[in-house]
């Protein structure tokens, strides 16, 4: 093989070579490119729906609040038009305790942290946070709550009208709502039969105010406080009771799709140990001859 032939490939090499640079030279321009109309369509977006709600709803450096819980509420009504979440994040108190300043941010404001866990994890949560800059800080003075800052811009597109009921700082339980669901369960209704009566009522999920989930928690939670009150309450007791004097000693309490208790199971270190001998178990079942 003469010279000419390592000559030819290496100035094919160096071709290929500057032509994937060039490549990527393109490819590094159409992200960026893409990047900057993604941009401006967001802008463009908080621009029409600004146009579209009264000035007086958009927050404005200057406002003044009586107290940090209507700075929150006028926040968060001004980010339900808008189509985001908020949440509460960095606050400084004084010596006395009290709150100075609070920052109010959008709901995907920073990243979250790397867990430890996730080489073992199968399915990963989904990312809820993209660096949002989007936010209104207060400062108290004078015993007023005045806006300092406030950045319009999202990090990422807003929901529309008919996802907005979704976002958690949106979902609320009022008296009222409470109130039928307590109805509800008592006449023996599910929660999923009760949620889409209620749903049909007002016309849509998004003029409920709340989901499924919501209501479901909201009874378990009244379960569980019921439950540390009644008898339930003081099988609980003892279980925990029995945990502390012997170290030995497990229970379990498994619950149907309404979470009312179904079965309760526990053993001690005896128990297990006349279980390895004799194998026997005794079964209590309270719902013979029930009607």
């Amino acid at each position: 093989m003469d010279d000419t032939s390592f000559v030819d490939k290496d100035l094919q090499s160096r071709r290929k070579n500057r032509f994937e640079c060039r490549d990527g030279m393109l490819s590094l321009n159409t992200d960026m490119e893409s990047k900057v109309e993604i941009e401006s369509e967001r802008k463009k977006h908080i621009e029409l729906v600004h146009s579209k709600i009264s000035n007086d709803a958009i927050p404005k450096v200057g406002m003044e609040f009586d107290t940090k819980e209507e700075a929150y509420h006028f926040y968060n009504a001004y980010a339900y038009k808008i189509g985001f979440s908020i949440r509460r994040s960095k606050m400084h108190k004084d010596l006395e305790g009290r709150i100075t300043n609070r920052v109010l941010c959008c709901s995907c404001e920073g990243y979250r942290e790397k867990d430890k866990r996730d080489v073992t994890v199968k399915s990963h949560r989904a990312e809820t946070r993209f660096g949002c800059l989007a936010r209104m800080k207060i400062y108290c003075q004078n015993g007023k709550y005045r806006v300092v800052e406030f950045i319009i811009e999202h990090a990422h597109m807003t929901s529309s009208p008919s996802k907005i009921h979704l976002h958690r700082s949106q979902r609320k339980l009022t008296l009222a709502q409470t109130s039928e669901i307590d109805l509800a369960d008592i006449s023996g209704i599910p929660p999923k039969a009760s949620y889409d009566l209620m749903t049909r009522r007002v016309g849509g999920h998004e003029n409920l105010g709340y989901t499924i989930d919501d209501c479901r928690n909201y009874l378990q939670t009244k379960r569980t406080i019921q439950m540390r009150l009644g008898d339930t309450g003081g099988i609980l007791e003892y279980l925990q009771g029995m945990q502390l004097e012997d170290p030995a000693f497990v229970s379990a309490i498994q619950a149907d799709e309404d979470d009312m208790i179904t079965n309760i199971f526990w053993a001690d270190g005896k128990m297990m140990a006349d279980y390895f001998h004799f194998g026997d178990v005794i079964s209590f079942d309270t719902t013979y001859k029930k009607k």
